[in-house]
């Protein structure tokens, strides 16, 4: 029974003491594919290192988090075409906007995030799109864009069945994670609408970690955790879990 994490911030410095142990932790709980989005300039190096690391379990993408735009957003977003000129990277990711942190920078978050969203069109990568309390905006971005060459995952779902609806029609996947063993998500309820065949499973990590971890640092090996509840919600085997939402990975970032 193998997982894959498909958004994990491995490089993330609450993992300094122990990230070694971390990784092998999670390839020990059959956590076998683990996949990086990136934050802003300042994570490359670290994120880079990880991958070179573990070729065979843990790969790169390339993107600017929305929390992370700066007022010179232009030079960012300069950086993440050189790397993608020098290198191929899985995806493009963490992108998106974010209403909930900081509006200073909206018209700097929008332009992020069309950018990128061209990028992917241009690199036929898929995307991982950050959301939080600007789902409706995020859909209505990408269904801007859509021209049949955008693919990607809606990460950390929160949002409604119509919602999730619409995303699905626009070809995205939802990405669900520890958030789904919290009793007042709501996720359980959206999730009995949803075929697994639209979801595909992640951690966040050291972000949102599952009960009975809550409140604690999140890791890629409680991917399992939040899996076991998915097949409670769908009335499956954790194991019919693991290969649906593993094939949808592998699909989702050409890997099959």
């Amino acid at each position: 029974m193998l997982w894959i994490d498909t958004h994990t911030h491995l490089y993330s410095e609450e993992f300094e003491a122990d990230r070694e142990e971390m990784v092998a932790r999670a390839i020990a709980a059959g956590v076998d594919k683990l996949f990086l989005p990136n934050i802003d300039e300042s994570s490359i190096e670290g994120m880079l290192a990880l991958e070179a690391k573990h070729p065979d379990h843990i790969y790169a993408m390339m993107g600017i988090h929305p929390c992370y735009v700066k007022e010179a957003v232009d030079e960012q977003l300069d950086l993440v075409k050189a790397w993608l000129q020098q290198r191929s990277f899985k995806a493009i990711g963490e992108i998106g906007l974010d209403f909930y942190w900081d509006k200073s920078l909206l018209i700097q978050q929008y332009k992020a995030f069309q950018e990128q969203l061209m990028l992917a069109r241009e690199y036929g990568l898929p995307v991982s799109i950050h959301s939080r309390e600007a789902t409706r905006e995020c859909i209505n971005e990408v269904k801007a864009l859509q021209d049949g060459r955008l693919s990607g995952v809606f990460h950390c779902f929160s949002g409604t069945l119509e919602e999730a609806k619409e995303i699905i029609d626009l070809g995205f996947y939802l990405g669900i994670g520890g958030v789904v063993t919290f009793k007042k998500s709501g996720l359980d309820k959206l999730l009995e609408e949803i075929d697994l065949a639209h979801i595909v499973m992640e951690t966040d990590a050291p972000y949102l970690a599952p009960v009975p971890y809550r409140g604690k640092r999140n890791e890629s090996a409680y991917l399992p955790l939040a899996g076991e509840k998915v097949a409670d919600i769908k009335n499956l085997k954790i194991a019919d879990v693991a290969d649906i939402t593993s094939s949808n990975a592998r699909k989702l970032f050409k890997m099959l």
